[in-house]
């Protein structure tokens, strides 16, 4: 039997999805914090949302999330929240947004949420006890061949000052592959590696908030997350490399520049 904060802390990332799935539609406050990040009025309301209601659930527990996050990541027991991955896609009223929290535990993700409220899908991991979408255990794609795999991919909000770069690995990986989706929200991308819709994903440059509830996911479910050298991953690692395992080296060494 899962703890009672696990069903609580679901309780209240839906609760605080709705609020995005309400304003989807709507005009929007946008402002912008470079050239191409934005933010949003709902990112910073679901944000204070659940600052308040997982604050109730476990308040020995500290909190960065994307919109007041200063410093360095707490050490001690922390929720990493980001509000609303994919602003760009909620500014746009496309329905891949995701509201992304983990609870931060000993160096790791020891629980983790992804929910998608346009979709209303929700997926979740306890350490040790597996990935769910909703009530059903999800697991890896079983796909062995990089050449049948699916693969998501993003680009930094800096990616004008590196974009050679991120153009050669797309055109490493994107001849060995069967395709490159990009859906614009980093945590629902490895939501989808955990439950075997995409194969493999990587990405330069995400920060905590991005990819710790997806990492503990796909894990969870399975699958593999590394650096691009394929050492275990940490939120320093220039990039993220999260498949189903049985694909990683391959992806690996092409995001690497091998494999060519």
């Amino acid at each position: 039997m899962r703890e009672k904060w696990v069903d609580a802390a679901l309780a209240a990332v839906r609760a605080a999805g709705e609020r995005i799935r309400q304003g989807i539609g709507a005009t929007k406050s946008v402002r912008f914090k470079g050239p191409i990040d934005l933010v949003t009025e709902t990112d910073e309301a679901v944000e204070a949302a659940l600052r308040e209601s997982l604050g109730r659930i476990l308040p020995e527990a500290d909190f960065y999330g994307e919109e007041s996050a200063s410093g360095a990541l707490p050490q001690q027991t922390c929720w990493i929240v980001d509000p609303v991955d994919g602003t760009t896609n909620y500014a746009h009223g496309l329905q891949h947004v995701a509201v992304s929290v983990a609870l931060w535990q000993g160096g790791r993700p020891v629980f983790g949420v992804v929910y998608l409220p346009v979709l209303d899908e929700l997926f979740w991991a306890v350490a040790g006890g597996g990935a769910y979408l909703g009530q059903t255990r999800i697991t890896v794609s079983a796909t062995g061949r990089l050449e049948h795999s699916l693969v998501a991919t993003g680009f930094p909000y800096t990616v004008a000052e590196q974009v050679q770069a991120h153009i050669q690995v797309l055109g490493r990986v994107l001849p060995r592959c069967q395709g490159i989706r990009r859906l614009g929200s980093a945590a629902t991308d490895l939501a989808y590696v955990a439950c075997g819709r995409f194969e493999g994903f990587y990405e330069a440059g995400l920060k905590p908030w991005d990819v710790a509830a997806g990492w503990l996911l796909v894990e969870e479910a399975g699958g593999r997350v590394t650096d691009a050298a394929g050492a275990p991953f940490c939120f320093e690692a220039p990039w993220i490399v999260a498949t189903n395992g049985r694909v990683h080296a391959e992806l690996v060494s092409l995001v690497a520049g091998g494999g060519a």
